[in-house]
C-alpha cells in the first residue's frame, strides 16, 4: 500500500467531532453521557454577571470502560465556541474527575481521559471561568494521586491559555502532528510582541514551535503519533498499563527552570535552538 493509499484508507481521530472521538477511544465505542445538552444545565451566576446564560457548553462527558476497565472521558469539542471552556463545562469536567478520584478512594480504579481542543476559558464569562480551570487543574492533581491522567492534543484548535496549563498537569500527554499547545495563542502573541517576533499567519512556523511533533521532542508531550483512531487508543491503552510515573512533570518544575536559564531573549528563538535548550537537561 503506497503512503496515499495508506493515508485515504486511515480513520482520522482529528476529523471526528467530540463523540466520535470518545467511540474510537472506548471498548466497543460504548458509553453513557452524563449532562448532555438536553438536561438544559446552565450557571446561577452568570446573570448576575450580566452575562448572558446557555447550556450548550460544548464539553463531553462520558462513562465507559477502557481496556476492561472502568474510564471517564471528557471531550471539548473544538468546533463550538473554539472550544472555549465557560463555567459549566469547566464544572463538568471537574465534577466528573472529582467523581473518578472518590471511586479510586472507593476502590473502583476509575481512568480519566482528557481531550484538549480549546483556546482557553471563553472571555465573555470572564473570572468565572477561570475560576472553573483552576477546579480541573486541582482535580487533576487530586485524581492523578491514584491513576494516570491521560490528555490528548490532536487537532485542529490546538489546547491554549489556562487549558495548557491543565494539558501539562497530566501524567501523560499525547499529541500528534496537527496538534498545537501553548500557553498564549499565536495572534495574542502577535498583539503583544509584534509581527517581527511572532508572525501568526505563517502557519510551518507557529507548528514549529507549538506543533505537536516539537512538544513531544522538547519533552513537553509523552507520546507523538500519527492521526490515527486506532492508534490513539492503543497509545492510550499502553499508557494506563505504565501506571503512574515516577515524577509528575509539574512536580519537574526545577529541571524545566534549569532549561529556561540557558535561552538568551536577547536572540531570536529557533526550533532547533529550543529542542537543543531542552536536550541539554539539569546542569
Amino acid at each position: 500500500m503506497s503512503s496515499i493509499e495508506a493515508l485515504l484508507a486511515r480513520d482520522s481521530f482529528v476529523e471526528r467531532d467530540a463523540r466520535g472521538r470518545i467511540r474510537a477511544l472506548l471498548d466497543g465505542g460504548r458509553f453513557r453521557e452524563l449532562i448532555d445538552p438536553f438536561e438544559r444545565v446552565t450557571s446561577p451566576w452568570l446573570a448576575q454577571q450580566g452575562v448572558v446564560t446557555q447550556s450548550d457548553d460544548g464539553v463531553v462527558v462520558a462513562k465507559g470502560d477502557i481496556a476492561g476497565q472502568p474510564a471517564v472521558v471528557l471531550a471539548i469539542e473544538g468546533a463550538f465556541q473554539g472550544g472555549s471552556l465557560g463555567e459549566v463545562g469547566g464544572a463538568k469536567i471537574a465534577g466528573a474527575l472529582e467523581l473518578a478520584a472518590d471511586d479510586n478512594r472507593r476502590g473502583t480504579p476509575t481512568r480519566a481521559v482528557i481531550l484538549f481542543e480549546t483556546g482557553g476559558v471563553r472571555l465573555q464569562e470572564a473570572n468565572l471561568g477561570l475560576a472553573a480551570i483552576a477546579e480541573i487543574h486541582s482535580a487533576i492533581v487530586d485524581l492523578r494521586r491514584y491513576q494516570p491522567v491521560v490528555g490528548i492534543i490532536a487537532g485542529t484548535v490546538g489546547c491554549f491559555g489556562g487549558m495548557s496549563i491543565a494539558a501539562s498537569l497530566c501524567s501523560y500527554l499525547v499529541v500528534t502532528r496537527e496538534a498545537r499547545l501553548g500557553l498564549n495563542g499565536p495572534q495574542v502573541i502577535e498583539q503583544e510582541a509584534g509581527i517581527t517576533e511572532y508572525d501568526s499567519r505563517d502557519r510551518p512556523f507557529i507548528w514549529s514551535f507549538t506543533g505537536g511533533e516539537q512538544r513531544a521532542r522538547t519533552g513537553l508531550a509523552d507520546v507523538f503519533v500519527d492521526d490515527d483512531s486506532a492508534g490513539l487508543r492503543d497509545a492510550v491503552i499502553a499508557l494506563f498499563e505504565r501506571g503512574r510515573p515516577a515524577v509528575e512533570r509539574s512536580d519537574a518544575y526545577g529541571h524545566y527552570l534549569d532549561r529556561l536559564s540557558h535561552y538568551d531573549p536577547a536572540v531570536q528563538a529557533a526550533p532547533e535552538a529550543v529542542r537543543q535548550i531542552f536536550a541539554k537537561g539539569a546542569e
